[in-house]
C-alpha cells in the first residue's frame, strides 16, 4: 500500500488526485490530503481521502508528498514539513520555477525531489506532464509517480535543467492555443457561422491536427503541404500568416515565457 498525501487541493491537485482515484492503481493507495481552506479539502472528501489538520500531520503520513501549492507559499509551507521529511520520502513539485536545491534547502538536504510540469487538459485526463527526476529517486519510486500522471494524460522525462525551457511548450501553449482559437471563433462570428458549430469544428480540427502530428510519420512542413493546393484557398491564408511572421512571433512568446520562469525561480 502506497502512501501518498497532497499539501493543497487547487485544480491541478485535485485533478492528479482524481487520476489517482479512477486509475487501477487506486486499491493500492491511501490518499491524504492538507489543505487550509477547508472547504476545498472537504469537497474532495468523496474521494475517500484522510483529511489531515495540519501539514506536519499530512508530511509524516505520506512516503509520496505532492507539493501543489503555490510557487509563493514554498518559503512559508515547507519549513513547516521539514522534521518530517525522511530519506523514504520522495516530493513532487508541480510549482514553476522551483529547484531541487531550493526545496532542499527549505526541507532537508538530502530530500528526494521529482519535478513536475502539468498543464491544465490534466483536468479533463489529456494532460502532458514534464517529469524531471532527481538521482536519489529510485527506479520504483519514480514509476509510481509516473503511473499517476498517466492515469490523467501522457508524460514525458526530462532533465531538471531543461524544466524551464518547458514550460513555454507545454505548461503554457494551452493558453497561447486557446487565444490562436479565439481569433478563428472570432472570424466565425463575423461572417455569421453558428458559434457551436464553429466551435466544434475548429476543435475538432485542433484534435485532428494533434493526432496528424504525432500519429502520420509526416514532419510539420509535409503536413502543411499535403493541405496547401497551389494558387487555393489555404494557400492564400497561409501567405498571410507567413508575412504576419507567426513563427517569429511564437518564438518570441516562448521565449519571453521562459526568461519570466528564469526570473521567478529560486
Amino acid at each position: 500500500m502506497v502512501k501518498i498525501g497532497f499539501l493543497g487541493t487547487g485544480n491541478m491537485g485535485t485533478a492528479i488526485l482524481k487520476g489517482i482515484v479512477n486509475s487501477k492503481m487506486a486499491k493500492n493507495v491511501q490518499l491524504f490530503v492538507f489543505d487550509p481552506a477547508t472547504e476545498k479539502a472537504t469537497a474532495i472528501q468523496e474521494y475517500g481521502v484522510m483529511l489531515c489538520q495540519s501539514e506536519a500531520e499530512v508530511a509524516s503520513s505520506s512516503e509520496i508528498l505532492f507539493l501543489a501549492i503555490k510557487p509563493q507559499m514554498f518559503d512559508v509551507v515547507l519549513p513547516k514539513i521539514a522534521d518530517f521529511i525522511t530519506r523514504d520520502t520522495v516530493l513532487v513539485s508541480i510549482a514553476a520555477g522551483m529547484s531541487i536545491d531550493y526545496i532542499r534547502q527549505l526541507t532537508q538536504p538530502f530530500a528526494k525531489v521529482v519535478l513536475a510540469m502539468p498543464n491544465t487538459p490534466l483536468l479533463l485526463g489529456y494532460g502532458a506532464t514534464a517529469l524531471a527526476p532527481d538521482v536519489s529517486v529510485t527506479t520504483e519510486e519514480f514509476s509510481i509517480i509516473r503511473q499517476i500522471f498517466d492515469s490523467c494524460g501522457i508524460t514525458v522525462v526530462l532533465k531538471p535543467e531543461q524544466m524551464k525551457e518547458v514550460i513555454a511548450v507545454n505548461s503554457s501553449s494551452p493558453a497561447f492555443i486557446y487565444l490562436f482559437a479565439k481569433g478563428f471563433l472570432d472570424y466565425a462570428a463575423k461572417v455569421d457561422l453558428p458559434e457551436d458549430a464553429a466551435k466544434q469544428l475548429f476543435a475538432q480540427a485542433l484534435i485532428g491536427s494533434a493526432k496528424m502530428i504525432t500519429d502520420s510519420g509526416n514532419n510539420l512542413d509535409e503536413l502543411i503541404r499535403q493541405v496547401s493546393s497551389p494558387g487555393g484557398t489555404t494557400l492564400a491564408g497561409l501567405d498571410r500568416l507567413y508575412a504576419g511572421k507567426l513563427t517569429d512571433v511564437v518564438d518570441d512568446a516562448c521565449t519571453s515565457c521562459t526568461k519570466r520562469a528564469y526570473e521567478l525561480s529560486k
